[in-house]
């Protein structure tokens, strides 16, 4: 196995309160031996060690949303810059009602996260493309639950990434560092221009002392269909 045994696994879980079931932490085994593997061909992770994929992964993905309880029952959710599946695939596995769409800019990540979904019978929506395009796609937009991103970019590019695919009343919410407080008040004119309002800014630290930050924006508005920008612009006049 690639994980830390089961118990120890499981103890991790439950100081977030998580209840990591036999089945769960097989499939999340499972997970862990597809990312090395494929992580010996392609950039994946840093985070190779049984013990830090089984924390700084897999506990870092789900915590914030147990924590935060933002995912209503058989929610569409859509992680955008997922990258090698976090933080929704790991959260799909703990709670197997929901719907989800990986969307990925590099074409290799996305052919890691199609053998994955079909492993692990996710049955998840694997795109390739970039967040901005496919934010203006009216197939997309605006017709998810939640938007999930962990470690993409800062936050207010972050915003006018993935709030576009957000419905009114659906929530984004992003994983963030320590500096998460920094982020969310250079984001302040991002999150109001794009239709969210603050909901949460939670401050908190991995069981080893990392400290993260979760920050929920609810959508309360429509997007201004000029919203998401292209990247030049973005970069050249940031909200």
């Amino acid at each position: 196995m690639t994980l830390t045994e089961y118990d120890k696994v499981r103890e991790l879980f439950s100081q977030g309160s998580i209840d990591l079931s036999r089945e769960q932490y097989e499939r999340l085994d499972r997970y862990a031996q597809l990312l090395v593997d494929w992580n010996t061909r392609m950039n994946l992770t840093a985070i190779t060690d049984p013990w830090g994929i089984a924390e700084k992964h897999f506990f870092d993905s789900i915590y914030p949303f147990y924590m935060a309880g933002i995912v209503p029952e058989r929610a569409k959710v859509i992680d955008v810059g997922t990258g090698a599946g976090f933080p929704s695939c790991p959260l799909k596995i703990m709670r197997g009602d929901i719907s989800l769409t990986l969307l990925d800019s590099l074409n290799k990540r996305i052919s890691f996260l199609t053998e994955l979904s079909g492993e692990l019978g996710l049955e998840a929506e694997c795109i390739h493309g970039r967040a901005e395009e496919l934010g203006r796609n009216a197939a997309y937009r605006e017709r998810y639950d939640i938007a999930a991103a962990r470690a993409v970019a800062k936050l207010s590019e972050l915003c006018e990434y993935c709030l576009p695919f957000v419905k009114v009343g659906g929530a984004f919410a992003a994983l963030k560092g320590s500096d998460g407080q920094a982020e969310l008040k250079a984001a302040e004119n991002a999150v109001k221009t794009l239709g969210g309002k603050l909901e949460l800014c939670r401050e908190y630290t991995l069981p080893n002392g990392d400290g993260r930050t979760l920050i929920v924006i609810r959508k309360v508005s429509s997007t201004p269909e000029k919203y998401p920008r292209n990247k030049g612009q973005m970069t050249r006049k940031p909200l």
